[in-house]
């Protein structure tokens, strides 16, 4: 068996190199150190233009998406802070400014709590006509054919509500079951009970409104 040691003298030993050698090391070294120094001063200068643009222009960007968020930031308090005072002074007027300078559900927001201060029915309409948000939207003519209701034919009730005649609005067994109220105050109770079966047989009807439409049936 081979031994350790013999095994070691079979090994090739590594070749040491000669002052020479470690001279034209060194020297290959410099000149290339030189070499990429000298590219890339190069570079620098032809393209020096195009980088400082590049550099300039990545310090603006940045500047604006910073100033951008602190904008934004305030702008939210700011919202906040004018939304509050108006509604602990319960202020309709500043409310319903303030939706006019917001958007989204918190324009919409603002605007319905103003009507619920002055009940003034002409908010309701111009949300649901011109609101953000389909929940505040179909909120608002739920309002309205409650108010108005009474005023209205059944054809003309059925189409005012038609917009949430869809299991994609958040009122749609609400709308249907003002509707088959509606019918029976008109007398109709076949067409009633016909919206009155399919909200009780509807698995997923809330369990207050199936209940009154079991009550109405």
């Amino acid at each position: 068996m081979t031994s350790i040691l013999e095994r070691k003298k079979n090994l090739k030993q590594p070749v040491k190199k000669t002052r020479e050698e470690y001279a034209e090391d060194a020297l290959y070294r410099e000149v290339w150190e030189d070499v990429s120094n000298e590219k890339t001063q190069q570079f620098l200068k032809k393209y020096w233009r195009h980088i400082v643009s590049a550099v300039l222009g990545i310090m603006i960007v940045m500047c604006a998406i910073q100033l951008g968020m602190r904008m934004y930031t305030a702008s939210r308090i700011a919202t906040a802070q004018v939304y509050e005072t108006a509604l602990s002074n319960l202020d309709a007027n500043a409310l319903a400014n303030l939706s006019k300078d917001t958007s989204g559900a918190t324009s919409d927001l603002a605007l319905f709590q103003a009507y619920l201060i002055d009940k003034d029915i002409a908010k309701l309409e111009l949300l649901a006509d011109k609101g953000h948000t389909r929940d505040f939207k179909d909120l608002a003519r739920l309002h309205i054919a409650s108010i108005k209701g009474d005023k209205m034919s059944v054809e003309e009730f059925v189409k005012y509500l038609s917009n949430m005649d869809t299991k994609k609005s958040p009122f749609f067994y609400t709308s249907r079951l003002m509707i088959a109220q509606k019918y029976l105050a008109n007398g109709d109770k076949e067409h009633a009970n016909k919206v009155l079966d399919e909200i009780i047989n509807d698995k997923n009807a809330p369990a207050s409104i199936s209940a009154t439409a079991q009550t109405l049936r």
